[in-house]
């Protein structure tokens, strides 16, 4: 049947019967796709926000290496969960892993639950972790919908409903689960994860080897780079920041940030607000009782965030004596003791 003479319900209906077969064929071997252990395939899901598959692996596998289980997440002494984070960003995701971790523990007598609701109201789990956990490890024709997902659908279904309306995303999901199919609801979800993330990939899809191309509307007309359609995006707010590498001996001074907010409880260089000269960055290391002898360099760095952009100026300081109210660190310390989040440890890449 081609893809104009089909409506919306027939293309839904179209993919388990198309995606299933070729997703059997060629999925990637990935470590978290080697059991549908709970506790697994929901790590794997909260590290892959954001972040590429490729970037996660190498994290996930020393993340269970440390912590095998439920309860040794719950456990875990937060430094070290933000140790073994570093460098993923988003560290409110681990944070929220460990309270739900704990959630489990207390509320579920550490077993992973099995109802769809009882996923949904563990910390940091939205709806497409609740849906990936729920179909992947219980069988429950729950969707997953991400950006892989929505594109996918909308090229199939010329659908130009921009996708970061939480409207088209809940009426995709909804449509979705009308078709999965009874006893592959694992293999289904991981379908669509897969082809939106090997073939229908946002700038040069993939057509002539996916198998929905029969009924994909998009393909059809020759127009796939158009969809999916985004609403047009804010800009960044942007923030201004004078970075001070203090380094007494070797040593590097840190500072705890504050417990909510961004990065909230993490390490950090000690910053202030604004691009300062040499004379206030001076002014501003002798106030914090360092001894600072001279500025050593100086660089430019930045750092993205959802919301907000951080374009800082990061001064060296070599100083004479180590103020009692900041944690100096050695080399070795930093590398395998504290976390600190990308943002800042750029600085140390010049």
């Amino acid at each position: 049947m081609e893809a104009r003479a089909m409506n919306d319900l027939d293309i839904y209906r179209s993919l388990p019967e198309a995606l299933l077969p070729w997703y059997r064929q060629n999925k990637r071997d990935l470590p978290w796709r080697h059991d549908r252990e709970p506790y697994h395939v929901w790590v794997s899901e909260i590290m892959l926000q954001q972040t590429r598959v490729e970037a996660v692996i190498g994290y996930y596998e020393r993340f269970l290496h440390v912590l095998p289980d439920i309860r040794s997440l719950a456990e875990a002494d937060p430094e070290l969960l933000h140790k073994l984070w570093e460098g993923l960003g988003y560290y409110s995701r681990v944070r929220n892993l460990q309270k739900a971790a704990q959630q489990v523990m207390e509320q579920h007598s550490g077993i992973f639950p099995n109802r769809h609701e009882e996923i949904r109201q563990l910390a940091g789990i939205g709806p497409y972790t609740a849906g990936a956990v729920a179909s992947i490890c219980f069988e429950l024709p729950k969707a997953a919908v991400d950006g892989n997902v929505l594109r996918i659908l909308s090229r199939i279904l010329s659908d130009d409903r921009p996708i970061d309306k939480e409207s088209t995303k809940a009426a995709m999901a909804a449509a979705l689960e009308e078709v999965y199919p009874e006893g592959s609801c694992g293999d289904f979800t991981q379908a669509l994860m897969e082809l939106g993330a090997t073939v229908c990939i946002p700038k040069s899809p993939r057509c002539e080897i996916c198998p929905a191309r029969g009924f994909c509307r998009a393909h059809g007309a020759g127009n796939m780079t158009d969809y999916p359609v985004k609403s047009p995006k804010k800009e960044k707010r942007v923030e201004q920041k004078t970075v001070l590498i203090l380094d007494c001996g070797g040593e590097i001074a840190l500072c705890k940030r504050g417990e909510t907010g961004l990065l909230a409880g993490l390490w950090e260089l000690p910053n202030l607000p604004g691009h300062l000269d040499a004379d206030e960055v001076m002014t501003a290391a002798q106030e914090m009782g360092v001894g600072p002898d001279r500025p050593e360099w100086v660089v430019d760095r930045s750092h993205i965030f959802t919301h907000i952009r951080w374009e800082m100026k990061g001064w060296r300081i070599l100083c004479t004596q180590k103020a009692e109210d900041l944690t100096w660190a050695s080399p070795e310390e930093l590398r395998d003791k504290y976390a600190l989040p990308t943002a800042f440890r750029q600085f140390f890449e010049v």
